[in-house]
């Protein structure tokens, strides 16, 4: 399923800002600009949604797809920290690890001009509400991938990588999800349903509502 919540607006916008893409696809510097501004501006696309909804793996389909650049904030936080998630967690605490991902969520939207996939909890978030209302705002897309706890399961597998799930994960999990399912509809500018979809019909369908949305497609 796929709805959309805003329309994509052009903006005027010039940057200098460089990427600096935690992973590296092929070059899109040849390929159309979908605004009408240099590519280096702001992201092409964000996604956000809980664990099991597919971010890491959508962006990635979208990527190799486009040829456009990937980049996830989670692996940004691990970067800035010198250590794994469930690290900062168990070491630092949830409120260090918030304040590495507000600031790694900043960076990215200032430098990143390729696909951008959130961590689950970036969206709670008011500073980064404030940025993606803006970015929306501006033309910009936040995608909203959607899964239930029946579909989320397999995919995620409930290990103890994933630090807020470590406990009773299937009950933590829906919790999760229906403190934050307001706010993934608040952010979000297109809802998919990724239940029954494999990750390169959710990439399809995102990149179809993006060239529906730009005159002349965005490729």
């Amino acid at each position: 399923m796929l709805e959309r919540h805003l329309p994509i607006e052009d903006d005027p916008r010039p940057s200098s800002l460089s990427d600096q893409s935690v992973v590296t696809r092929p070059s899109a510097q040849a390929r159309r600009y979908p605004w009408g501004v240099p590519e280096a501006f702001r992201p092409r696309v964000i996604l956000s949604g809980p664990p099991g909804s597919g971010k890491t793996t959508v962006a990635a389909e979208i990527g190799a797809a486009t040829g456009w650049q990937v980049r996830d904030t989670d692996a940004d936080v691990e970067t800035l920290a010198g250590k794994s998630v469930t690290d900062i967690f168990v070491e630092d605490g949830e409120d260090a690890f918030r304040a590495l991902e507000r600031r790694a969520v900043a960076t990215a939207l200032e430098e990143h001009d390729g696909v951008l996939a959130l961590g689950g909890g970036a969206v709670l978030d008011e500073g980064t509400q404030a940025l993606l209302a803006q970015y929306v705002a501006d033309g910009g897309t936040v995608v909203f991938l959607d899964v239930s706890l029946a579909h989320a399961a397999p995919r995620v597998g409930f290990n103890t990588a994933r630090p807020l799930l470590a406990a009773n994960p299937r009950a933590q999990w829906q919790a999760l999800m229906t403190a934050r399912r307001p706010v993934y509809e608040k952010v979000g500018s297109l809802h998919v349903l990724t239940d029954d979809l494999e990750p390169a019909a959710v990439a399809a369908q995102i990149l179809a509502a993006l060239d529906a949305a730009q005159p002349g497609g965005t490729r």
